[in-house]
């Protein structure tokens, strides 16, 4: 017998309805719904749906097609919306995407506004600004530069006051020097020059910060990294209150394509529900991991926000709380010379290939680095600094691990 889902729910107790039957299955767990399109039935219910789908409903009453709206996916979104404390959030096939939903909402042909973008943000970020945004769209973006790892608050309200982009968007966190942003000064500066904000909040995610309640318009996150976390899913999200805004980006993200598979979506609902136990770990492991190495004879300088020493500790304290600061850490080895660091930080990765592998993305339970020359060269030419993404283990296994590592260079 085909059955025919009326309306989901993610209780205990989902109900399904058959042409003539009633049926009730006693599942545990959220269904999969793997339909490319789905059962309308009539011509009535066929018209009535497809007018419907015009509102942009966030959950339709009935669903049409799954590049508009699954129900497992929605299912999945209502979990995230659930730890952002938010009135919608929208999931799409990669971190990417997310930002390509985020900018186009705000794109409106020949009456685009300028935009402003920090630019110490995710490298594939301003890749897709200048190879996208500038080369295809040929938008107006500006860029707002750090200096010697500070932000100038004059030098910004400057290019809001000149610039009046339509929107600003930053990182709470940046990569890889973990810079850590005055977001509520940044915010209010923004809003004095009427701009919206969006914020890609990957590194803080919603249990350090929530931008939404400070008064962000957008939220994004590679859901890749921490709220899957175990490196077998690409996922991006939208998160957002305001409805209007919800509904353009319902709309972009059907007609460009960007929707996560219902399997993805299973699959991160899943791993969800393990999210604040595990980026606790990460926040837990990576602060032990950076007293350690701060205090090695082979380690030159650690880049950590809850370190003293690192130059935003302050913004740090002051954005996160007690609450953690974060699973990142970046730190530079010693060296006679530029080639001598090279050369240490290439037998340092060799010695932990099998235990810590080099790999490029981060956020997974296990522990893995990157070195910063081979992928920032241009920005940040330093031969012997590596991000690590510190993962779940036993915190003293990995100072095991990597001080063994240290020590054969």
């Amino acid at each position: 017998m085909r059955l025919y889902q009326k309306n989901i729910h993610t209780k205990t107790l989902h109900l399904y309805q058959n042409i003539t039957t009633m049926k009730k299955i006693n599942a545990n767990h959220m269904p999969l719904y793997r339909e490319a399109g789905f059962n309308l039935q009539n011509s009535k219910r066929t018209k009535e749906a497809f007018a419907a789908e015009l509102d942009h409903a966030h959950e339709p009453e009935d669903y049409i097609y799954s590049r508009y709206r699954n129900p497992t996916t929605v299912a999945v979104e209502k979990q995230i919306m659930a730890l952002e404390d938010c009135k919608w959030a929208l999931l799409v096939e990669t971190g990417m995407a997310a930002i390509d939903v985020a900018v186009s909402v705000f794109q409106k042909g020949k009456d685009t506004r300028p935009s402003l973008y920090f630019h110490e943000i995710y490298g594939g970020t301003n890749s897709f600004i200048d190879t996208v945004l500038i080369k295809r769209r040929n938008l107006d973006v500006h860029r707002f530069y750090a200096t010697d790892g500070r932000y100038d608050f004059v030098e910004l309200e400057r290019m809001l006051a000149e610039i009046k982009p339509e929107f600003l968007y930053f990182e709470a966190v940046s990569n890889p020097m973990l810079i850590v942003a005055d977001v509520k000064r940044i915010m209010a500066l923004a809003k004095q020059y009427e701009a919206k904000i969006i914020v890609d909040n990957t590194f803080g995610t919603p249990l350090l910060w929530k931008p939404l309640m400070d008064g962000a318009d957008l939220v994004i996150h590679s859901a890749t990294k921490y709220l899957s976390g175990h490196g077998n899913i690409t996922a991006g999200v939208i998160c957002g209150n305001d409805e209007e805004l919800m509904k353009e980006a319902i709309e972009y993200r059907k007609w460009a394509g960007h929707f996560l598979s219902p399997d993805d979506a299973y699959r991160l609902g899943t791993q969800l529900k393990s999210f604040e136990l595990r980026f606790q770990k990460h926040c837990d492991n990576a602060m032990a991991l950076a007293t350690y190495l701060e205090k090695h004879p082979q380690i030159e300088e650690v880049l950590y926000p809850g370190l003293e020493s690192h130059p935003t500790r302050k913004e740090a304290v002051a954005l996160f709380g007690d609450k953690g600061f974060g699973g990142m850490l970046t730190f530079d080895i010693k060296g006679d010379s530029d080639t001598d660091k090279r050369e240490k930080c290439n037998r340092f990765i060799a010695a932990l290939e099998d235990t810590i592998p080099l790999v490029p993305t981060l956020g997974e339970v296990d522990t893995i680095l990157l070195p910063v020359e081979p992928v920032w060269g241009a920005k940040y030419p330093l031969p012997g600094v590596i991000r690590l993404s510190v993962g779940i283990e036993s915190i003293e296994k990995l100072k095991a691990l990597i001080g063994d590592a240290l020590g054969k260079m």
